[in-house]
């Protein structure tokens, strides 16, 4: 079942002004439930404005996008109760945290949704949860934490709206390796357990193959693959043209299988490389 469908969707900046600029061209595409889908693409090729029309926070200037079969513009006073099914966390979210404590910060949407005080606290200690957030810090000032916290908490306020799509826009822009690994886990963990659709953006081709299971490639506003992680990854010459890199434990196989040795370049994560270069290694030695 899809939960976001996109036809012929086009964006173009400044719209009839002589510096117009075409962002988005001729996108048709759906989204499937339950489904982790990583975005990559070169800087410009239309990712980030791509995904701001999932939940209109910007409007199409061709095509529509429809959420569960509606298309989201066709009513705008629906466009509020849609935008809830599609929580968005863009680059560097900790800039929009203003409440006084964590807490309050995290509270700030179910509020919005008209939820009681009891289901608002409900959300709140289960999306601390998630984002391993404990009591003591949900009382501190949200401007007292150190980035990686401040992170966290900014995803928490959205995972409390419970949406049935979370989008991710770069979410660990700027955090050091140990907070890139926690933000991924605790997507990662969210997916698992909530089987809800994720939607990631990032430039780095080895989350998106440890953590996706089918992968949109954007190159100049137009979609160039969208499959699963293996069939996308084949295509490693033409990644490479349009300024991408494949995983670095794929371009390790294929140097290795350069040189002669025999190993399954098709694969992605660390655990499977080392798996194939150890089965190898024994061919070599029993040789």
């Amino acid at each position: 079942m899809s939960v976001i469908r996109l036809e012929n969707v086009g964006f173009t900046y400044q719209k009839g002004m002589p510096d117009e600029k075409t962002a988005v061209s001729e996108v048709s595409l759906t989204f499937k439930e339950g489904s982790f889908v990583g975005v990559i693409g070169h800087t410009g090729s239309g990712k980030s404005t791509l995904i701001q029309m999932l939940n209109g926070l910007i409007k199409p200037t061709a095509g529509s996008v429809f959420i569960d079969d509606e298309d989201i513009w066709s009513d705008t006073s629906k466009l509020r109760d849609k935008r809830f099914k599609v929580g968005l966390v863009l680059q560097y979210p900790e800039y929009q945290l203003f409440e006084e404590t964590v807490k309050k910060d995290i509270a700030f949407g179910p509020r919005n949704l008209g939820l009681s005080e009891e289901e608002i606290e409900e959300r709140i200690i289960e999306a601390a949860g998630y984002l391993h957030l404990s009591p003591e810090l949900l009382e501190r000032s949200p401007f007292d934490l150190s980035g990686g916290e401040k992170r966290r908490a900014a995803i928490a306020g959205v995972l409390a709206m419970r949406p049935d799509v979370l989008v991710l826009d770069e979410p660990t822009a700027g955090l050091d390796p140990k907070g890139r690994k926690d933000i991924l886990e605790v997507i990662d963990n969210y997916h698992r357990k909530e089987n809800k659709t994720i939607i990631l953006v990032s430039h780095s081709m080895d989350d998106v193959a440890r953590y996706a299971d089918t992968v949109l490639v954007m190159n100049s506003g137009k979609v160039m693959y969208y499959d699963t992680v293996e069939e996308v990854f084949k295509h490693s010459s033409e990644l490479r043209e349009t300024g991408l890199n494949i995983p670095t434990v794929t371009d390790i196989l294929l140097t290795l299988n350069e040189r002669g040795i025999g190993v399954d370049t098709d694969i992605y994560t660390v655990e499977k490389a080392a798996d194939t270069i150890t089965a190898a290694v024994k061919r070599e030695v029993h040789i």
